[in-house]
C-alpha cells in the first residue's frame, strides 16, 4: 500500500510541476528550458517566507507573484517575437535559465536550505500511516486540475484558446485577441511553476540546481503523454511519477531515473507524439 501512495503522490506532484511546461510548450510552441528555474524560484519564495517570519502558506501568493512577474517581463522582452519557433525558444531560455540560478547564487548563495512543513504527522489511510503535508497536498492538486479542466472545456476562454491552438491565424482572422491569449497562458505557465516550487519546497532540498531535475521529469512526462491536452499531461505524469517511484523502490535512484528514461526513449521511438497528443 505505501508503494501505491508514493507513486500516488509522485504521479500528483509531477502533474502541477508539468502543468506550466504543458501550457507554455504544448500550447504556444516555446521550449521552455527555463521551467525549472522557475518551479526554483517558487521554492526560494518559500525560503523569504520562512526568513521573514511569516506563515508558510505566505509563500503562495510570494511565488505567485514573483514568478508571474518575471514571466511577464521575459514574454514582453524576449517570447512575443518568438512563438512558433522552437530552437530560438530553447537557445533563449537556456541564457534565462543560466541568468536565474547566478541571481539566485548572487542572493541566497549555493547552500541547500530545508523548511519547515505545514502539517506535521501522519494520517492513517486503509491502516497505514502516510504523512498529512503528502495527503493534503495530492488532495489539493486533484481538485485544483479537475477544476482547470471542467473551466478549459467549458469556458468562453477555453474555447478562445483551444482556437488558438489549432489555428493560431485562423483564430486572430476570427476577432480573437490572440497575442494577449498567448500572454496570459505564458505567465499563467511560469505562476503555475512557481505555485509547485513553494508547494514542494518543504519537502525537497532548496537549491539554485534544483530546477533541472524538474525540467527532465518534465520534458518525459510530455514525451509519453503527448503535448495540447489535459489529458496526455496526466497520462504523462502518471506513467513518469508512478514509474520512477515504483522502480526507485524496487532499484533504487538510478534504476528508478533510468527506467523513466527507457520509456521516454520508447515512446519517441515507437510513439512520438505521445499516448493523447495533439494531432
Amino acid at each position: 500500500m505505501i508503494h501505491v501512495l508514493n507513486a500516488t503522490y509522485a504521479a500528483a506532484t509531477l502533474g502541477l510541476v508539468v502543468l506550466g511546461l504543458a501550457i507554455v510548450f504544448g500550447w504556444l510552441g516555446v521550449m521552455n528550458m527555463a521551467h525549472g528555474e522557475f518551479v526554483m524560484l517558487g521554492a526560494y519564495s518559500a525560503v523569504i517566507a520562512q526568513s521573514a517570519g511569516w506563515r508558510p502558506l505566505a509563500s503562495i501568493p510570494i511565488a505567485l507573484l514573483l514568478c508571474g512577474s518575471v514571466g511577464a517581463a521575459v514574454e514582453w522582452a524576449v517570447m512575443s517575437r518568438l512563438y512558433r519557433r522552437p530552437f530560438d525558444t530553447l537557445l533563449a531560455t537556456w541564457g534565462l535559465s543560466i541568468l536565474m540560478r547566478k541571481c539566485v547564487e548572487l542572493v541566497f548563495g549555493r547552500e541547500y536550505r530545508s523548511l519547515d512543513q505545514t502539517l506535521t504527522g501522519p494520517v492513517s489511510i486503509l491502516g497505514v500511516g502516510y504523512p498529512a503535508y503528502r495527503v493534503a497536498l495530492v488532495v489539493a492538486i486533484f481538485a485544483t486540475f479537475g477544476a482547470l479542466y471542467v473551466w478549459y472545456r467549458r469556458s468562453a476562454t477555453g474555447a478562445r484558446i483551444q482556437a488558438m491552438v489549432v489555428n493560431p491565424e485562423l483564430a486572430a482572422s476570427l476577432g480573437i485577441d490572440t497575442a494577449r491569449l498567448a500572454r496570459s497562458a505564458f505567465v499563467f505557465g511560469t505562476a503555475t511553476a512557481g505555485l509547485a516550487g513553494a508547494l514542494l519546497a518543504p519537502l525537497v532540498r532548496v537549491e539554485p540546481f534544483m530546477g533541472i531535475d524538474y525540467l527532465l521529469m518534465s520534458f518525459f512526462a510530455l514525451v509519453v503523454g503527448g503535448l495540447g491536452s489535459f489529458e496526455g499531461l496526466v497520462i504523462g505524469s502518471g506513467t513518469i511519477g508512478g514509474g520512477d517511484s515504483l522502480a526507485s523502490a524496487l532499484f533504487g535512484n538510478t534504476g528508478g531515473y533510468l527506467t523513466v528514461l527507457g520509456i521516454s526513449i520508447l515512446f519517441l521511438w515507437l510513439k512520438p507524439r505521445g499516448l493523447h497528443g495533439r494531432r
